[in-house]
């Protein structure tokens, strides 16, 4: 379903992302992690047509990304980090021009509008009473996510999805793409909690300074490093072991 080989980007001098070569079946959940300016975000945006690679290629439901890139667009479905949306549209504009876009006919776009707003407790009110810019971060971060499924792609990118969500929506989210997967849709997950990555996720690739550090199930990774968690390794694998000591450090500051 999605195949990097040497997947290269460079800013100027800086290398972002550099070399990576992987492949991620139908059906997969695969945890996306690194600190930041690791090269998460930007690996993402150049699997959906935002950013182009400095070198290297890769593929889309066999569609590559240069010579074809409407065609990876259409097979992709994305949830950025920063939940951006038209704020002079209500969330039903959105989602149906969003519908639209996809060539989605319009009686279907509606009633998978509605299953979706159901899904996440919202109304037809809420959608059509209130401008997108008037939301609280966790509606905006519904309809993002509502917006990036209608069109039923095989393939979904998520780059920090849960930022905003509140408790219950936050389960119901992780329930929602555990289905997708089952139903063979390949599912990219970039966060940084790394307990629910744990939980949800088939696989684990940490990137560090753009290159991969491991890729493997989680809890073979963790067996692997004699880690008590993923978290333990993350911060193994990526120079976090001296934080405890750096946070006791910083705390003296305050005392008298």
């Amino acid at each position: 379903m999605i195949s990097l080989q040497n997947l290269t980007k460079r800013f100027g001098l800086q290398t972002a992302v550099n070399g990576l070569t992987l492949d991620i079946p139908a059906g997969q959940i695969v945890g996306l992690l690194g600190p930041n300016g690791a090269g998460k975000s930007t690996t993402l945006k150049m699997l959906t047509g935002l950013l182009a690679p400095t070198s290297g290629t890769a593929t889309i439901c066999g569609h590559d990304l240069l010579t074809h890139p409407m065609e990876v667009k259409r097979n992709v479905g994305f949830v950025p980090d920063s939940g951006a949306v038209f704020e002079s549209l209500s969330g039903l504009e959105y989602l149906e021009m969003v519908a639209a876009l996809y060539g989605i006919p319009a009686e279907a776009a509606r009633e998978r509008i509605r299953q979706f707003i159901a899904f996440f407790d919202l109304s037809f009110e809420t959608l059509t009473d209130k401008l997108l810019g008037a939301y609280s971060k966790g509606m905006r971060r519904k309809v993002v996510i509502t917006a990036a499924l209608l069109h039923n792609p095989p393939v979904v990118f998520f780059d920090e999805p849960l930022d905003g969500l509140d408790a219950n929506a936050a389960v119901g989210f992780k329930a929602l793409i555990q289905t997708l997967a089952r139903e063979g849709k390949a599912i990219v997950y970039s966060s940084h909690i790394l307990d629910v990555v744990e939980r949800v996720c088939d696989r684990v690739i940490i990137i560090d300074q753009g290159v991969i550090k491991v890729d493997g199930p989680p809890a073979e990774l963790v067996a692997q490093h004699d880690a008590r968690s993923l978290e333990q390794l993350f911060t193994h694998l990526t120079g976090g072991d001296d934080l405890e000591r750096k946070a006791a450090d910083f705390a003296k500051t305050f005392r008298p």
